[in-house]
């Protein structure tokens, strides 16, 4: 899921920004997340919650992980080399870099080790600090060692009061590296309109395994958000932090749910956006949120017709979606042909949805010109006429489909697979996309089709089960096509401590100090200041930007 141009663009669940956000928007597909329904029910079902343990001592407590608790960092500069214009960026912003060493299977110590690469922007009111935010921006996969200047200015003056702490997860980013050496950038794309296009799909899916299997057979099995989670606890530790809070997105929402579960009484504040509920964490993550991505599209057709003079879409909704259908319609009979040497691209109807998908989960004026745009270029295509290409399609472009970003697919794929069991048999995905495709044949075939996760080896542990009660705030938009607004009230439900922020008519992914919500903004905001949650659940209107919350029934 991401959204915006900062870079690090992932997969399902978000593209990444170039600060580092990971989430499944503008550049779906290595976000988009997947899931296989039927891996995952029985592992989610609901324990009654726990009360919350008291505080965990800060070291490793006897677990043979002391020492890497209790190891000093050395902070320095975040330059990494003569063409590290990020480094450069977060020294000028007085951001400073360090490695963490943690352990590469927790099982064993003692035995090999990694680096987690972390960031950190230090409290300037140091009189009223309250302690250090670590930050995670979904993905999986993305990165946020960037990311502490950007929330340092969300967060305004409460920011001040914090540590802001950026760490890239294990083999993403800056930290130690896996490199599957993918011809392209993400795994995600549909099956396209026929049994040609999906067969295509699980001869690619089955070869991106096992380029990642040849390529990190020593490292995939221990690739787990359980052992994300865990490595966020020897950044607290080496933090010297007690307790530590923290702010995650997409399915970093995941990942602070799991790190609850697992290490309870060492958090503090934790702010959960656009939030996955456990059950609906699987290995064709999308799968499900087939309605929600129509509506979207919907949504933005209509704002698309009345700019017809603009972008030649329609000048109706339905004109709009029409044409949009006969893009589709016409990838299915041979590959649409878009930009000009030297940087061709020729896109089929495995690829086509792919693009649309991930430009819908933004509802800003900014990412609906962007998609009618590219919705633009590709009519012309299926026209026959010459499709230029404007330089944000054509790094989306390059981002997909060429292996100039491929660790962050290949990654990605290693989070999810190594942490869902996914269906073998090819048969089960075909099953589950004919069904979907009389209802949904635009998003049914890319949500139900096949990835790598069929032919990767088992995960070595359980889901995470929601036992414990955790008192956290979850921010949601009723629209978002990502992490569904149904996703981020079951886990409202699964945490009856929790407070929820609603975002009423809004098809976005990704809020706050994001959308420029100020009722947003202020809630989380006021909550990271003091620590107290809302007395209910709340309810923000899209009208204005600054408009207040207002009380609403809760959702529990």
């Amino acid at each position: 899921m991401a959204h915006g141009q900062h870079g690090g663009k992932s997969g399902p669940l978000g593209a990444g920004r170039r600060r580092g956000r990971g989430r499944w928007y503008a550049v779906a597909p290595a976000l988009a997340a997947t899931v296989v329904a039927a891996c995952v029910p029985a592992a989610y079902a609901a324990a009654p919650p726990a009360p919350a343990a008291a505080a965990a001592p800060a070291q490793g407590a006897g677990d043979g992980l002391d020492r890497y608790h209790r190891q000093r960092l050395a902070w320095g500069s975040c330059v990494k080399g003569p063409d590290d214009t990020a480094g450069r960026d977060l020294d000028r912003a007085g951001v400073s870099c360090a490695d963490v060493t943690v352990p590469l299977d927790y099982a064993d110590p003692r035995g090999r080790t990694i680096t987690v690469a972390v960031s950190r922007l230090k409290a300037t009111d140091t009189r009223r600090r309250i302690g250090a935010v670590l930050l995670n921006n979904g993905g999986p996969g993305g990165t946020a060692v960037e990311s502490p200047p950007h929330i340092r200015k969300a967060m305004k003056q409460v920011g001040t009061r914090y540590d802001i702490v950026g760490f890239d997860p294990r083999f993403v980013g800056r930290s130690t590296p896996l490199d599957c050496g993918w011809p392209v950038g993400t795994a995600w794309f549909s099956a396209g309109s026929g049994r040609a296009g999906f067969d295509r799909q699980v001869a690619l899916q089955k070869d991106l395994a096992d380029k990642c299997r040849a390529a990190g057979a020593s490292v995939l099995a221990h690739i787990s958000t359980r052992n994300t989670a865990r490595d966020m606890d020897v950044i607290r530790g080496a933090l010297g932090e007690r307790k530590i809070s923290y702010l995650g997105y997409s399915y970093g929402t995941y990942l602070g749910t799991v790190y609850t579960q697992m290490f309870p009484g060492r958090y503090d504040r934790v702010v959960l956006d656009g939030a996955v509920a456990p059950g609906d964490y699987k290995a064709r993550l999308m799968q499900g949120a087939e309605p929600e991505n129509e509506r979207a599209l919907s949504d933005w057709a209509a704002w698309a017709a009345g700019r017809h003079d603009a972008h030649g879409l329609g000048r109706t909704r339905a004109e709009v979606l029409a044409t949009v259908e006969g893009i589709v319609a016409a990838s299915a009979r041979g590959p649409l042909t878009v930009g000009a040497a030297p940087e061709v691209f020729r896109l089929d109807d495995t690829q086509v949805p792919l693009i649309l998908f991930m430009g819908i989960a933004d509802d800003t004026d900014k990412a609906r010109t962007a998609l009618a745009e590219q919705v633009s270029a590709l009519a012309k295509a299926a026209q026959g006429r010459p499709a230029p290409l404007s330089p944000d399609f054509a790094q989306l472009l390059r981002y997909a489909l060429t292996g100039e970003q491929a660790a962050t697919g290949g990654v990605q794929a290693a989070i999810i697979c190594g942490d869902v069991g996914a269906p073998r048999d090819p048969e089960v995905y075909w099953r589950d996309i004919e069904r979907s495709r009389a209802a949904h044949p635009l998003f049914g075939p890319l949500t139900n089709n096949i990835n790598p996760c069929a032919f990767w080896d088992r995960p070595r542990e359980e889901l995470t089960r929601v036992r414990r009660d955790a008192a956290v705030l979850i921010v949601a938009a009723t629209g978002d096509p990502r992490t569904t607004y149904r996703s981020s009230a079951g886990l409202h439900e699964l945490l009856p401590s929790s407070k929820l922020i609603t975002v009423e008519n809004a098809n976005r992914h990704g809020l706050y100090g994001e959308y420029g919500n100020g009722c947003v903004d202020g809630e989380v905001n006021a909550y990271l200041a003091t620590g107290k949650l809302p007395k209910e659940d709340r309810t923000c209107s899209t009208a204005s930007p600054s408009s207040s919350s207002s009380s609403s029934s809760s959702s529990d």
